[in-house]
């Protein structure tokens, strides 16, 4: 520490070099469904790389791919392709001797019901099992007629989510600078996912209208969020960045980006033009495990979570701070400002609004604003 604690050490961005540091890999994300898919563009089944599940997937190669296959044409997200896989590959782990055609509901109901009883999950972690498996029986292998009967339910507690106050979200930005201050102020200023936010590409910003589109979100829909005026500078200084060091790629040979969807197929000029370039880029190129080819993609998302929760730590705040965090606090304190719920259900992106609810119990109830008697 006291070789880099010499002149001008605070001058460097350090916050935001190691936000730099990290490299996507072939099964992040943003590139796994095109990283799986083969020179005849069938889907090539990728089991995990080690332990139990890797040796279960093995003996299940077939099942798994057919899965695979399955989910993909229904346009799942590749997060829940993730938590499928795993708690298919747990549940037939623990029925390593029955043939998978002698699989019925009374296994699977007994999977359920042990991570209640023995393991005492969360509700949310038994349901995500049990439409992990139903999918898996009736899209996988065509059984229509699957009935667990009772089935032992986890009990689903109200959690209410964590919200900054404006002080707090004020002191929590005034920690953090640069890239890092910019992204952690989309979040908190438009409502954004984290990973809606690491996605956005040139052409998503449109400073004439002062908007911002999120495209594909959660759900596969598309968005409008309003960008703040203060970040509107700090966004175009930015973007001149990052459109440097995209003319410097073009320069040396590389300056593509991943495209979904089959669209570099489609426009095979599109990845290599300004506006189709990720808003924050990384630092560093990557090369594509399937195809070879030499790509610049966006941050990666666990350097924006390691510096948010070191600003919370510098801003000295209790409280359980995530990214999410800042989505949170987002809709809350358009809640306070006097914004209807329907508004703000739109700009978080929520198929339904009971899901928006939730943000009204954290405000000042008439429960929370009774005057306590101690100080009557």
């Amino acid at each position: 520490m006291e070789v880099l604690g010499g002149e001008g050490y605070e001058s460097v961005p350090w916050d935001d070099l190691m936000m730099a540091t990290y490299a996507l890999e072939p099964d992040h994300a943003t590139l796994a469904r095109e990283s799986m898919l083969q020179a005849d563009g069938t889907l090539k089944y990728i089991k995990p790389k080690h332990g139990e599940l890797a040796d279960v997937a093995a003996r299940h190669h077939d099942l798994m791919n057919r899965f695979m296959v399955e989910i993909r044409s229904r346009n799942y997200s590749y997060r829940t392709e993730q938590s499928y896989e795993h708690w298919i590959l747990r549940f037939l782990a623990q029925h390593p001797d029955i043939p998978i055609e002698k699989l019925h509901a009374v296994q699977v109901k007994g999977f359920l019901n042990n991570l209640v009883i023995h393991r005492n999950v969360a509700a949310s972690t038994q349901n995500q099992a049990l439409n992990a498996l139903i999918f898996l029986f009736r899209e996988g292998l065509g059984r229509d007629q699957f009935d667990l009967g009772q089935l032992v339910h986890s009990k689903r507690p109200r959690r209410l989510p964590v919200v900054l106050t404006r002080d707090e979200a004020r002191a929590l930005l005034a920690e953090l600078e640069g890239v890092s201050w910019l992204v952690a102020s989309l979040l908190y200023g438009c409502g954004l996912r984290l990973m809606e936010c690491m996605r956005l590409r040139v052409q998503d910003i449109d400073f004439g209208y002062k908007v911002i589109m999120v495209r594909d979100g959660k759900g596969g829909n598309d968005r409008r969020v309003p960008l703040p005026d203060r970040c509107i500078e700090p966004l175009r200084a930015q973007l001149d960045a990052a459109q440097q060091q995209h003319q410097n790629d073009l320069a040396a040979g590389y300056g593509e980006v991943f495209l979904p969807h089959s669209l570099a197929r489609k426009y095979p000029s599109a990845p290599r033009e300004w506006r189709w370039q990720y808003v924050f880029p990384a630092t560093r190129l990557s090369v594509d495990p399937r195809t070879g080819v030499t790509r610049r993609h966006h941050l990666h998302e666990s350097g924006v979570q390691k510096m948010i929760r070191a600003a919370c730590a510098r801003a000295k705040i209790t409280k359980k701070v995530s990214v999410h965090t800042l989505r949170h606090s987002f809709a809350t304190h358009l809640l306070e400002a006097g914004y209807d719920i329907r508004t703000v259900q739109e700009l978080l992106g929520h198929k339904d609004v009971s899901t928006t609810m939730i943000y009204t119990h954290v405000l000042n109830t008439p429960g929370v604003t009774v005057r306590s008697p101690m100080d009557m």
